[in-house]
């Protein structure tokens, strides 16, 4: 018997130990370039900005994903983010940099989720609840952050989670602090205690269950430093989180840089319902065709369609200013283009229309599986696209009236797309179009644009 005992001590330490080793222990980071493995086709989901801005509260949140969940998901939806300052428990909508913003952050100097708008955080569970239930619809979850650290952490001088007693007023800095937005000041890269405190903030999402995570004021101008040590955090925090940078416009020179570090990169300032900011789109662009790739992705931003602004940053709470022309356009380019697709409006107030722009499986089809996108013109106010599908052998083609006045005759041979012979078929109400000759044509009104699949024939 006092042998038998022996053996249950010594194994009771043993579990204990190997326990408490388990419990101490480092994930194993991902290997270098990995992360390009977590978003092979382009990001498909809902943000919160364009209809809620800062005030967005959970119960929101949830009324979205149950809409994604319930009409979206079957055709590839699954993001829900909460955007911006999801910490500050009396921001308003129209305007930053309040007098009296009132943060919420742990010992640390983490932020931690207001309670009064996100209920389910309180007992410091952060995010975890509200990502269990959008975990729990078949989706997955998603945050906005800014680059660097909060200045209250610097004026605590709070510490560094694992950093040796080192405190936030010894690794940053005021140089380059966001323009639009002064809740953080820079993280000095090469500071001692810089590499921890990124890799604290993503132990802490991880642990809520983050797999998405957009990051503001990166890209313009471009904090290289910061997003290596971001890379790095992600990288060594378990947890496979897509990692969105913004906003734009990111310098075509770092094109390199972004793309082995981040799985998407704005291309341009925030996108809203206005003819201009499409047309910008359609001319910043050109630069970016040849990074187009799995893993990595030239995002045109958010697509301020359906209802927006309902307590946003532009404008009064509306249906997008859009025409069906003009949006059938926005999608029309984000799709063939493989922007990600991060739609701004508010979900359970779309109508059949905008509903429509979003269920397209043959338009879905092409943004999930294209290739070798491109752009065969575009000059005197109208552009042509095309990409292919090497599943299919299809070839797709958007062709595009940007000019405001009169309408537009567009032609392509079919020498210039591969094909001798093809079958012609609209995408967006999947007719047959009459196809002539050795050449597509069409005619656009202003603001205009087709979409066309062409399945060569024997």
């Amino acid at each position: 018997m006092k042998k038998q005992l022996l053996l249950w001590v010594a194994a009771t330490v043993l579990c204990s130990s190997c326990a408490q080793k388990k419990e101490t222990s480092q994930p194993e980071p991902f290997k270098a370039g990995e992360f390009k493995e977590w978003a092979q086709t382009p990001p498909m989901g809902w943000n919160s900005w364009d209809c809620y801005g800062p005030t967005v509260e959970e119960h929101e949140v949830k009324a979205n994903a149950d809409y994604m969940a319930d009409k979206l998901k079957e055709y590839g939806w699954e993001y829900i983010v909460v955007d911006i300052r999801w910490f500050v428990e009396n921001d308003k909508a129209g305007g930053y940099n309040q007098t009296d913003p009132r943060y919420v952050l742990d010992e640390y100097g983490r932020y931690q989720p207001a309670v009064n708008r996100f209920p389910s955080a309180k007992d410091g569970k952060g995010f975890k609840e509200l990502a269990d239930y959008v975990h729990g619809k078949g989706l997955k979850f998603g945050i906005h952050i800014m680059r660097g650290i909060p200045k209250v952490a610097v004026e605590k001088k709070l510490p560094v989670k694992g950093a040796d007693g080192i405190t936030a007023d010894q690794i940053y800095s005021p140089e380059l602090q966001c323009e639009w937005l002064r809740d953080n000041y820079t993280v000095v890269a090469d500071k001692p205690g810089a590499q921890e405190y990124y890799n604290s903030i993503f132990e802490l999402y991880a642990s809520w269950g983050v797999d998405f995570i957009k990051i503001d004021d990166l890209s313009r101008p471009y904090h290289l430093g910061e997003i290596e040590l971001i890379r790095n955090a992600i990288d060594h925090c378990g947890r496979p989180i897509v990692l969105s940078t913004s906003p734009g416009e990111t310098p075509v020179a770092n094109a390199d840089h972004v793309r082995s570090h981040a799985n998407m990169w704005r291309m341009v300032d925030d996108v809203w319902d206005t003819w201009p900011h499409i047309t910008h789109l359609f001319d910043v662009a050109q630069r970016w065709y040849p990074y187009i790739a799995p893993g990595t992705w030239p995002d045109c931003d958010m697509i301020p369609l359906g209802r927006i602004s309902i307590r946003g940053e532009r404008g009064e709470d509306r249906m997008t200013r859009l025409t069906h022309d003009e949006q059938y356009t926005l999608m029309n380019l984000f799709c063939i283009f493989r922007s990600p697709l991060m739609f701004g409006g508010d979900l359970p107030s779309n109508d059949e229309f905008t509903l429509s722009l979003l269920t397209n499986k043959e338009v879905l089809r092409m943004h999930r599986e294209g290739t070798n996108v491109r752009q065969l013109f575009q000059q005197d106010g109208k552009a042509a696209i095309t990409s292919g599908n090497e599943k299919t052998g299809e070839v797709y083609l958007a062709l595009f009236n940007l000019n405001d006045e009169g309408v537009s005759v567009i032609d392509i041979p079919l020498k210039d797309l591969g094909i001798e012979k093809c079958r012609v078929t609209e995408m967006w109400s999947d007719k047959e179009v009459d196809q002539k000759g050795d050449k597509i044509s069409c005619s656009l009104q202003p603001h205009a644009s087709v979409l066309y699949k062409l399945t060569p024939a024997n």
